[in-house]
């Protein structure tokens, strides 16, 4: 692959690149000389498990790595008892040492699905955080004042609306900084929500006679599945990257037409100008949106897993959406007699909780042996049912059996 196209490979999909010169430079001296250089990303492991938003970052990493970057994978394990408080309307809650344990390690378990373990150092920031100590931190602290902090643009919105920001949430994008000061980052990439906290690397590394400045470069916020808030655990609206072939595949059908461009500029491998041509012919009728749909759903589910596992993804699909009949695989679970449909749902794990399963029967959404439901206080006698909350969950549920 040439220079050139390295370059455009790089900047496709980025929403913002801070100093291109810088990474152009990077690049042209890994080409003519195998000279490497250090990409960093930090995932602080508020959650246990990785999703597709998460993996637009992840993806750009690889990249990088395919051409000279040695990725410098930060687990925030010390800034993630803090929290980030990007785009939050108020104080997180502080999380315990042992969760994010527990959940780094799952995260640094799941990366390797997309990068090249061999290109990738795993950096812990509880390492030189913790070290830093009280006059380290108070000295950090010095390097910016709290009218520039009031510039960012949530601070700002809180701090007029009267709301409570504590001082912890100012020193988060300071750790977040520092982080590029210990670790000498060249390039650190992140989403548009986090371009405060990146432009915070470049400035400590400045401060701190680092002798350069990181270039940046943001990735657009992927949206969950209803295409408008950012894909989250929390708002149910993600796809998990551990999740089921069947449930990874079903969930990108579920997707809008219009959204599903959007995926596959920020996931799919296939070229840009492939992208634009299927979407062409798309618009001239020559391609049906769901074949587009389902090639993108067979591709990420053959990344995670394999294509055997693609296929049977599309054939299960198929069966329950095409035929109308019920899944072969689903899950069963054994409860009491007279229990409540909205418990009986969530012990069935196809509904989140019992107000979650009051809704969905309201919206018509939760079924009964293929029947719709609406009396949400209703209760099962004994018997074997099946159990289904909109198009793609299914339980089969023994009823006092």
């Amino acid at each position: 692959m040439s220079l050139s196209q390295a370059l455009e490979e790089i900047r496709r999909g980025t929403a913002e690149i801070i100093d291109m010169e810088r990474i152009e430079t990077l690049v042209k001296k890994f080409y003519e000389t195998g000279e490497t250089y250090t990409v960093k990303a930090g995932f602080d492991p508020t959650g246990a498990d990785l999703h597709l938003g998460h993996t637009v970052l992840l993806q750009k990493l690889r990249i990088f790595q395919n051409h000279g970057g040695r990725v410098q994978l930060l687990i925030g394990d010390f800034t993630a008892m803090i929290g980030d408080p990007t785009g939050k309307s108020e104080t997180r809650k502080v999380l315990d040492r042992d969760t994010i344990v527990a959940n780094a390690k799952t995260y640094t378990e799941q990366v390797f699905n997309i990068l090249d373990e061999n290109k990738t150092d795993v950096v812990f920031n509880s390492k030189w955080l913790e070290a830093l100590g009280a006059s380290g931190m108070v000295a950090l602290t010095t390097t910016f004042n709290v009218a520039r902090m009031l510039e960012r643009d949530d601070f700002e919105k809180r701090y007029k609306a009267g709301q409570s920001i504590s001082i912890s949430e100012f020193i988060y994008p300071l750790l977040q900084g520092y982080d590029s000061v210990e670790l000498k980052s060249d390039i650190e990439i992140g989403g548009t929500d986090q371009k405060f906290n990146l432009l915070m690397g470049r400035h400590l590394q400045r401060t701190y006679n680092v002798g350069k400045e990181q270039a940046v470069l943001m990735m657009p916020i992927l949206e969950g599945l209803d295409g408008v808030q950012k894909m989250s655990k929390s708002l149910n609206n993600y796809i998990g990257i551990t999740e089921a072939p069947n449930d990874i595949y079903a969930k990108i059908l579920s997707i809008s037409d219009e959204l599903m461009w959007r995926y596959y500029e920020l996931l799919s491998d296939k070229s840009l100008e492939e992208i634009a041509q299927m979407k062409a012919d798309a618009e001239a009728g020559k391609l049906h949106p769901k074949t587009a749909k389902e090639n993108l759903a067979m591709e990420l589910v053959t990344r995670f897993y394999d294509e055997e596992a693609a296929k049977a993804a599309k054939a299960a699909f198929d069966n329950v959406f095409k035929a109308n009949k019920l899944p072969e695989d689903m899950p069963e679970v054994s409860v009491e007699e007279g229990v409540w449909i909205c418990k009986a749902l969530v012990d069935a794990g196809i509904e989140p909780s019992t107000s979650q399963a009051r809704r969905d029967i309201k919206q018509g959404a939760v079924r009964i042996d293929q029947e719709k439901i609406s009396d949400e206080k209703m209760n099962l006698n004994a018997g074997e049912y099946i159990l289904q909350v909109g198009k793609r969950k299914f339980a089969k549920v023994k009823v006092g059996i």
